[in-house]
């Protein structure tokens, strides 16, 4: 009987090739890891340098917009995730990021180092990274030249003397919160403050007194502050309790006072914090991890100070002098509930619109 070789020559060949891939060399081509981020993420690059040589990775940031902008590209493509890992999602829209289950859970080693008060998603999947008070800042000058006492609360803002001006406008610029971080953080402080029932009325006399809203942080405070560089009109802007210590910083003439600084009494500033996560779908699990450990490290947490104005949430990272000196904290920062404000942003925002707009 006729035998029939061919499947034993197939299954011999096929021995021998799998022979021959164990023997070659291993790729050498190396990995990169995507991380997506809001677009005033900064960091050193002689540390990213440091963190790809350590793990022989190519780190490669997608910036993505503000902290909006953000998440929705990451929910909009979370079947097809565009990173590995994102950071930059605050408390602000917490909640919404974790509905929408982008992340994968990561117990850091790294957490050990950090107050319980910043660990916002007790399922680990969102880990804090830094933090900030918006708050409102004056210009010194302006104060001193006219005798002029700060407010104290937020209705101290519906005073006369902080008002319109010989037809002018108020003293006060902020921020539009649908599409502004700061606005937005500054519209929840008077939502804590005033209650649901209580904010539209706060808003409504606050325009009556001649209150401005620019578009942007960018606009607010670099066109229309006077204490900064652009010399507009108004004296008060919504901004970050470290903006005095970037004045000094990024001065045109040395100097070692602020021309500025935060009004930080309770109730008067929201306490933003900012988050990364592991994106669901990552092809680097290890990678991504070993990222996010070097966020929550002494080096990165040091380094984030003077690159992005904000504050380490590591215990063991040491300030530089410039913020020890200049930048402040509140001294009863407000924040709301995450799930509340995801429940509720865009409603707050349409009702406040309505009211500064119509």
């Amino acid at each position: 009987m006729k035998k029939n070789f061919l499947p034993v020559l197939l299954i011999v060949f096929l021995l021998i090739g799998l022979a021959l891939a164990a023997c070659a060399p291993a790729s050498t081509e190396t990995p990169t890891l995507t991380v997506m981020t809001h677009d005033s993420f900064a960091v050193s690059a002689d540390l990213v340098k440091q963190f790809e040589d350590t793990h022989h990775v190519k780190v490669v940031f997608v910036p993505a917009g503000d902290a909006g902008s953000l998440l929705n590209r990451a929910i909009l493509t979370k079947d097809f995730p565009q990173a590995d890992v994102l950071y930059g999602v605050d408390n602000t829209f917490l909640s919404r990021a974790l509905n929408e289950e982008l992340f994968v859970k990561y117990h850091s080693p790294l957490l050990a180092s950090i107050p319980d008060e910043f660990k916002l998603d007790a399922g680990e999947r969102a880990l804090p990274v830094d933090y900030g008070d918006v708050c409102i800042n004056y210009d010194k000058a302006y104060f001193a030249s006219h005798a002029l006492a700060l407010p104290q609360t937020l209705n101290d803002l519906l005073k006369p003397e902080y008002g319109q001006q010989a037809g002018s406008d108020g003293l006060l610029v902020v921020e539009n919160p649908a599409t502004s971080s700061p606005g937005l953080a500054f519209l929840l402080a008077t939502i804590n403050e005033f209650g649901e029932d209580g904010y539209l009325q706060f808003w409504q006399a606050l325009k009556d007194n001649g209150v401005v809203v620019a578009s942007d942080w960018n606009a607010a405070y670099y066109t229309n502050f006077s204490g900064s560089s652009g010399k507009g009109a108004q004296p008060m802007v919504v901004s970050y309790a470290s903006s005095p210590a970037a004045e000094v910083i990024y001065a045109a003439e040395p100097t070692t006072e602020a021309p500025t600084a935060s009004i930080t009494a309770a109730g008067m500033c929201y306490r933003q914090v900012e988050f990364v996560g592991i994106l669901k779908g990552t092809q680097h699990l290890k990678l991504a991890q070993q990222f996010v450990d070097f966020m929550l490290g002494v080096d990165f947490q040091q380094d984030v100070p003077l690159q992005m104005f904000v504050y380490p949430v590591n215990s063991q990272a040491q300030l530089p002098e410039a913020f020890t000196l200049y930048a402040q904290t509140a001294s009863a920062p407000v924040t709301l509930d995450p799930a509340l404000i995801d429940a509720n942003r865009e409603k707050w925002i349409q009702a406040w619109t309505e009211v500064m707009f119509k």
